[in-house]
């Protein structure tokens, strides 16, 4: 891993690994979470050790960053490692809405407006600064350039790029729920860090050999995100009527899900413990982030996070074929 960005993250570093606080839910994403509560998740996770934050323009139109920033400005600012995103701008939707229409509980008065330009991206980071009250963050990613047009990702990184030679931040990346077309990035060098969501864990290795094994061989830090499936993975038994990646799961994956909790439970491990400490097994996983919407949930991961997992459980995974072999250490 790049000697820089390895640390950074050892700022957040436990005995466990590290794991960040995703911000998705501070935008009210899905449902809603007035400021009290925020704020009281926030200063928990914070008092739990937790030094990793991130967060995006997206989450919320904003709102995130300006919750986060609310209770990051005033920490120490060589104590923590923070990250967002551009590629989104923030700007008056005319005519406004009632309510966002992607996702977030939020008034539909402000929308996003796709721009990985350099005068874009500066633009966004000085915004985001803005919300946050901080004078710099330490990773910038551009945010699921895939879903924008054809080259976004590189030029994205070209203005990412400049924004880090100017010395406004110290590492850049890209943060997608894709693994197309990543490999060759890391393998030019034009990434620090990819944040990668959705695409493995317990349930989906699919970039395993498309993304982490490259990542590993030229020095790029991953930040695994989704690692509970979006709600799949989350429970000690897995509910039917959870989600998986988003959506309602179906019967298949739930039947898998289930076998991974059986052999889990064999060996005294919940689920949602084995789900965030199997990434980090990777060496190319410098982190795993997780939505957290309340101060018990803050307690309920960390728990789960500082869990003890015995060593057999992994290749007792791999000889009843629920993950791959190149997936755990020989």
């Amino acid at each position: 891993m790049n000697p820089a960005v390895a640390k950074l993250f050892d700022r957040a570093r436990s005995p466990h690994g590290v794991i960040g606080l995703g911000g998705a839910p501070f935008g009210n994403f899905a449902a809603a979470m007035d400021d009290e509560r925020a704020g009281a998740t926030l200063r928990r996770a914070w008092d739990r050790g937790v030094r990793y934050f991130d967060t995006a323009p997206h989450y919320g139109l904003g709102l995130s960053e300006r919750r986060i920033g609310a209770e990051l400005s005033h920490r120490p600012r060589d104590e923590f490692v923070i990250s967002t995103k551009v590629g989104r701008l923030i700007v008056p939707r005319v005519p406004p809405l009632d309510q966002d229409d992607d996702g977030f509980l939020v008034p539909g008065n402000l929308g996003r407006q796709w721009d990985f330009s350099a005068a874009g991206v500066e633009r966004s980071l000085y915004e985001s600064l803005e919300r946050l009250s901080l004078d710099r963050v330490d990773i910038l990613f551009a945010h699921d350039p895939d879903q924008a047009w054809d080259g976004a990702a590189r030029e994205a990184l070209a203005s990412l790029t400049r924004l880090k030679a100017a010395g406004l931040v110290s590492a850049v990346g890209i943060g997608t729920n894709s693994t197309a077309g990543l490999a060759p990035l890391v393998r030019e060098g034009l990434v620090d860090v990819i944040m990668l969501a959705n695409r493995y864990s317990l349930l989906d290795q699919e970039a395993l050999e498309t993304v982490l094994d490259p990542a590993a061989e030229n020095g790029v830090a991953v930040v695994a995100v989704g690692v509970f499936a979006t709600g799949l993975l989350s429970t000690v038994q897995p509910d039917a009527r959870a989600t998986y990646d988003y959506r309602p799961a179906g019967a298949a994956v739930v039947d898998r899900a289930r076998r991974i909790a059986s052999i889990c439970a064999d060996h005294g491990v919940a689920l949602p413990a084995a789900a965030l400490a199997f990434p980090l097994l990777h060496p190319a996983v410098a982190a795993v982030a997780v939505g957290m919407r309340s101060p018990r949930e803050v307690d309920e991961d960390l728990e789960q996070f500082t869990a003890g997992i015995p060593g057999r459980l992994w290749p007792d995974l791999v000889a009843a074929g629920l993950l791959p072999a190149g997936a755990v250490p020989s």
